[in-house]
């Protein structure tokens, strides 16, 4: 049921209803005051994050502009994903090892938006260290999916997505490694967009995987995406592999698309959920009467990605988290002896999520092994690279669904294998550094999926227009209405 409310004589949805980017609009034009905004989503998060368990850290006490915007303000509350510093709040990593840590300085994307005019007022939880799928790893507590409580909502930026799914907030920033801002955005029926590596800034970004890492908005729609990562995107000299470009994102997104061609990659439908399967090929024949082509192609390395993924990310991550020993910051457990309080804390600090990839990346890393793993895994990568830029030679993206798999039942998968496979079609987008978005493409049974768009390097406006041409398409929450009687039912 749609709830409208009356502001200087004018009637609206409720105000979590509406996209960042209306918000923002309404806010300059004065029509909605940036404080009652703000109030109404400190007021949703009370009511049902007791529920959903999406948020680590709230903050109250916020400072209200006075006078009036800028048209380059983006006046709107928003979140961060718990591993993104940020200066007066905590930054733990939904991990015992940093429990206490208070954030020294902000993070580049912080800064910017601070300097647009949003608001922070929370950090969502995740998996411990962003190594996870599912927000079940993290060290306080798991998140629940808003569709469905017993049910997971993806990971590893799985206490934004579920934010925003619940109208808890209008955006949030998460980071996606292997497919940690898509996967849940999936899985939560949002949209979520990873840029090309490089594009945005990482500084401030606790590393897990630094050549795959990457921070992309959580949010409700297409233009949203597009509007935020301008916003945070562009050089910065604190970050050695961010680049001097700035792209237009949002200028030409409603434009009609040339016709566009668009692969499928064979083997990703043939490891698909049969349902899931059917939601898709339904989607493409809408597309296809929209004048959109669709040829299906076959990925040789396919099944060399996740292992490959894996072997570099958590080779990456045993270097990234040595620095975790209890001496400068963190969890410190005393000993009689250095060697010991290193043992000790980061025995008590780290999950058992955390553990196995970092031995995993100790072992691929060592002596021995470093030639026959990691090594033959760099050169397998640029295979993997090669070939996937020769599929985006001859078409404009690569469009599959965002997971093979459906949202399970929280503690029902135990199976490291299928546990992985939930990121089966996520990460080749951060092994070869290409953008890629997730938008919902409809239910199976009363559970959203995701339709994930994959692009070539540094063509995000082309991956953001297709998106915002399919999402007017399929047109899932083209109304912004997203029904949650059983949230609503849960603080009766």
């Amino acid at each position: 049921m749609i709830v409208y409310f009356a502001v200087l004589g004018v009637v609206f949805l409720e105000l979590w209803m509406y996209t960042a980017e209306e918000l923002s609009q309404l806010i300059k034009e004065k029509r909605i005051d940036q404080k009652k905004v703000i109030e109404t989503y400190l007021k949703r998060i009370k009511m049902y994050d007791d529920t959903i368990r999406s948020f680590v850290q709230i903050k109250e006490d916020y400072k209200i502009q006075d006078g009036d915007f800028s048209e380059n303000s983006f006046p709107v509350p928003f979140s961060l994903k718990d591993n993104i510093m940020a200066l007066g709040f905590r930054t733990t990593c939904a991990s015992k090892a940093l429990w206490n840590y208070q954030a020294t300085y902000d993070s580049t994307v912080n800064g910017k938006l601070k300097n647009a005019d949003a608001i922070l007022i929370g950090k969502n939880n995740m998996d411990e260290f962003a190594m996870g799928s599912s927000t079940e790893n993290s060290a306080f507590f798991p998140t629940k999916n808003p569709w469905d409580f017993q049910r997971i909502p993806g990971g590893s930026s799985g206490g934004s997505a579920a934010a925003v799914a619940a109208g808890l907030i209008p955006f949030s920033l998460g980071s996606d490694t292997g497919g940690s801002v898509r996967l849940p955005a999936s899985f939560c029926g949002v949209v979520g967009f990873k840029p090309t590596y490089g594009l945005v800034s990482r500084y401030g970004l606790v590393a897990f995987s630094s050549s795959m890492d990457q921070i992309g908005p959580i949010c409700r729609s297409v233009r949203d995406a597009a509007l935020i990562t301008e916003k945070i995107c562009g050089f910065d000299g604190y970050d050695s592999t961010c680049v001097k470009k700035r792209t237009s994102l949002i200028s030409g997104i409603e434009r009609n698309t040339k016709p566009l061609k668009c692969a499928v990659i064979k083997e990703y439908l043939d490891n698909t959920d049969h349902d899931i399967k059917s939601l898709f090929d339904d989607n493409l024949k809408l597309l296809k009467w929209a004048g959109i082509e669709f040829d299906t192609v076959s990925f040789e390395k396919h099944d060399s990605v996740l292992p490959v993924y894996h072997i570099i990310s958590n080779s990456e991550a045993s270097s990234n988290l040595a620095r975790y020993d209890g001496v400068k910051y963190g969890l410190r457990i005393e000993e009689n002896s250095i060697e010991r309080m290193n043992m000790s804390s980061r025995n008590k600090g780290f999950g058992e999520e955390v553990k196995k990839r970092i031995i995993s990346g100790v072992f691929s890393t060592s002596m021995t092994n470093y030639r026959e793993y990691y090594l033959n895994a760099e050169k397998m990568r640029q295979k993997i690279n090669i070939q996937l830029n020769e599929i985006l030679k001859e078409y404009d993206v690569i469009i599959s669904p965002t997971s093979p798999q459906k949202q399970y039942k929280m503690g029902e998968t135990t199976d490291p294998m299928k546990y992985y496979l939930l990121d089966n079609h996520t990460v080749i987008a951060n092994l070869c550094g290409f953008p890629a978005i997730s938008i919902p493409m409809g239910f199976t049974g009363d559970l959203p999926q995701g339709l994930q768009i994959i692009g070539r390097k540094f063509e995000d406006s082309l991956v953001l227009n297709v998106a915002r041409t399919v999402e007017k398409k399929i047109g899932v929450f083209e109304d912004g209405i997203y029904p949650f009687p059983h949230l609503e039912a849960s603080v009766k």
